[in-house]
């Protein structure tokens, strides 16, 4: 990453002008020297997210911390290289099985508590319990 001439205050860089102008009044006029600094090394020229927008900001405070997060608008620039590519797909693929397997167990559940409260009783002589657990 290029290192940015340290004579120059953020706010006086036009990049960083244009960016401050994005944000909402009361967020732009938030930012310290600190912050600024920061933003100017990954937003200012050869930083990595130079070439991107964003679409959405937010900014949060916790005590005297204030954290601010935007989400990115647009693919990354560089792409992904191979080994990225397999993580994400496989990161895809167990949120997408671990979501899969809350949604069969919720619905299973839920139709559980809709036999029980019917009064239907499928094997009789036998209870998991969680009826009489949940019509307490």
């Amino acid at each position: 990453m290029k290192s940015r001439k340290s004579t120059i205050h953020p706010s006086a860089d036009p990049a960083m002008q244009a960016l401050l102008k994005r944000f909402p009044t009361a967020i732009a006029n938030s930012f310290t020297t600190e912050p600024l600094c920061a933003l100017a090394a990954v937003m200012g020229p050869g930083g990595p997210y130079s070439c991107r927008g964003y679409a959405l900001y937010h900014q949060t405070s916790v005590c005297p911390v204030q954290f601010l997060s935007g989400f990115p608008d647009g693919p990354e620039p560089a792409g992904l290289s191979k080994s990225e590519q397999a993580f994400a797909l496989f990161s895809m693929l167990i949120f997408v099985v671990i979501s899969f397997t809350l949604l069969a167990g919720f619905t299973l559940f839920m139709m559980y508590l809709l036999k029980s409260a019917l009064g239907i009783d499928l094997v009789s002589d036998f209870s998991t319990g969680i009826w009489e657990w949940y019509h307490r």
